[in-house]
């Protein structure tokens, strides 16, 4: 079966550059044009709203030293990206936005204390509510959040994010044993997942190469990247260059 997920280049948090933020709504409309699949994060506000932004810091891309759950969507309208008038979208704006022109990868960002089917239900609200209907899938690094949205949509293609190595020394022994896990695909068998996408730089992994859906490799950063990880895999998520389509 052909989807974007085995033939169509993803654009890590769009086509960004120093001009156009990553997960921008410049930078989303740079991988339209361009005719790439785009992948993005969600994250839930203070006041419930869901936001397109990547990190729990808003640090990092606005300078500002809260948290991202500890902001109201309209906090967050005051903030710019990375030096430039580019804001932080809200999940409707995002969707109304890319409009079905090119595929979706969704990323459910970890969050503490909410349940899988919250923040599923609320993604899933929004898209009816926009009337949203272009082709997307789902992702996220904890593997409940994927099946919640799966039970929810179960037409909609759900996988699990993974690396080698998730945890350091100093992580609490239950993150520490959840990562273990999951770097060895061990949730596979309880959740199901259509895809999985893995670190490129620890390929060839023998779970990953055993699994019978499609499989992704994240973050491609040049084609010689690009030609090592299409080895193993069937398609990538890349940003700092353009992936060969």
């Amino acid at each position: 079966m052909n989807t974007f997920l085995n033939t169509l280049p993803v654009a890590h948090r769009g086509l960004h550059d120093e001009t156009k933020p990553e997960n921008s709504l410049a930078a989303f409309r740079a991988a339209i044009n361009a005719g790439y699949a785009i992948e993005t994060d969600v994250h839930f506000t203070k006041d419930g709203a869901i936001a397109v932004f990547h990190d729990d810091s808003l640090k990092r891309m606005t300078g500002d030293p809260r948290e991202i759950k500890d902001c109201t969507m309209k906090e967050l309208k005051e903030l710019r990206l990375g030096g430039t008038e580019e804001r932080i979208p809200s999940f409707e704006e995002f969707l109304t936005v890319v409009g079905g022109k090119v595929p979706l990868l969704i990323e459910i960002k970890e969050m503490k204390g909410v349940k899988g089917k919250k923040i599923a239900a609320a993604m899933l609200d929004a898209m009816q509510t926009i009337g949203y209907k272009g082709e997307y899938a789902v992702q996220s690094f904890d593997p409940f959040y994927a099946k919640a949205y799966k039970k929810l949509a179960p037409d909609v293609p759900c996988g699990i994010l993974a690396q080698g190595k998730m945890s350091e020394k100093g992580d609490p022994l239950s993150w520490r044993i959840k990562a273990y896990l999951l770097s060895r695909m061990k949730f596979n068998k309880l959740v199901k997942p259509d895809f999985v996408s893995y670190g490129f730089w620890l390929l060839p992994q023998k779970c990953v190469t055993k699994f019978k859906g499609y499989k992704l490799a994240w973050t491609i950063r040049s084609p010689e990247d690009e030609a090592q990880a299409r080895k193993y895999v069937d398609n990538i998520i890349f940003e700092n260059y353009l992936a060969e389509k």
